[in-house]
């Protein structure tokens, strides 16, 4: 079984420009799921969303290319895939050439689809789309829709995961609400490098307290996590201390190495968000 400790974040690392798919290298999400009480049959639906900024390769005759990558992992699938070591391997295509884009497209769906369910039945695929240079500037930039909690002035003393701080109005009518927040801060597990991010809370049912939903997401800068497992832990918070009827957690994070990653977990079936990035990223 993978470990991140065993992976390459983090050391002194040669950097490969000849395609090589073995520098993948996928970590089993059930470690994380199951101190969160998660067992076989998962409480959400979503994906995790990565946009690659730094993906080139040849063309037979040598010329270089360069693309856009949006990556769209299922979060259903068995593992996620350390960030490092994908953009190791997108650095393996810097010198190879190949015949199209379409074909760059056809290695990255397949190399990645096998790295997510490393050893497994293969459920569902990882969605590649590639934008091209020539449609660069039809990428837009967006910020995250809702009531920012960030207007809101007050103290805050907790930066471990404090999900105590979580309540909602469970005597009162339901209400629906999206709420956004841009004080979200994780670190890596690995390396204690900081990861920071904007998120968006769309419910469903009692209204919950806003000032202590705020606490709760600043309570994680000092946590140690990968950004899926963040996620995830504040879906299972909210959901077990605000019982909403219906519930989406959706978390833009800026990039690092040419790489954001971008978790959506939703309690029922619906679109994905566009893959848009936001002005941090």
């Amino acid at each position: 079984m993978n470990h991140p400790d065993q992976s390459l974040l983090g050391k002194a690392t040669s950097y490969p420009d000849q395609y090589d798919a073995s520098l993948l290298f996928p970590i089993p999400r059930a470690a994380q799921r199951a101190a969160l009480g998660l067992g076989g049959s998962l409480p959400f639906l979503g994906a995790d969303l990565w946009t690659a900024f730094e993906l080139s390769w040849l063309n037979t005759r040598g010329k270089p290319q360069v693309a856009l990558a949006h990556i769209t992992v299922p979060c259903e699938s068995t593992h996620i895939i350390e960030s490092k070591s994908f953009k190791l391997y997108l650095n393996s295509f810097n010198n190879t050439r190949f015949a199209d884009a379409a074909e760059v497209q056809a290695r990255l769906r397949a190399d990645l689809t096998e790295a997510a369910w490393r050893g497994g039945v293969v459920h569902s695929s990882v969605g590649v789309k590639l934008i091209a240079a020539e449609w660069f500037d039809r990428e837009p930039i967006y910020e995250l829709d809702g009531l920012s909690l960030d207007r809101m002035d007050l103290d805050c003393d907790r930066y471990t995961p404090a999900p105590e701080l979580l309540t909602s109005a469970t005597d009162e009518e339901p209400v629906s609400e999206v709420l956004t927040s841009n004080l979200l801060r994780s670190n890596c597990p690995v390396t204690g490098q900081p990861d920071w991010g904007s998120v968006q809370i769309s419910y469903f049912g009692p209204q919950i307290e806003q000032a202590g939903l705020l606490r709760y997401i600043v309570s994680y800068r000092n946590h140690n996590g990968f950004h899926e497992d963040c996620v995830e832990r504040m879906f299972m918070d909210i959901q077990a201390h605000c019982k909403p009827h219906k519930l989406s957690v959706y978390a833009r994070y800026t990039r690092r190495g040419g790489l954001d990653i971008n978790p959506f977990r939703s309690s029922w079936p619906q679109a994905l968000p566009a893959n848009h990035r936001n002005a941090r990223q």
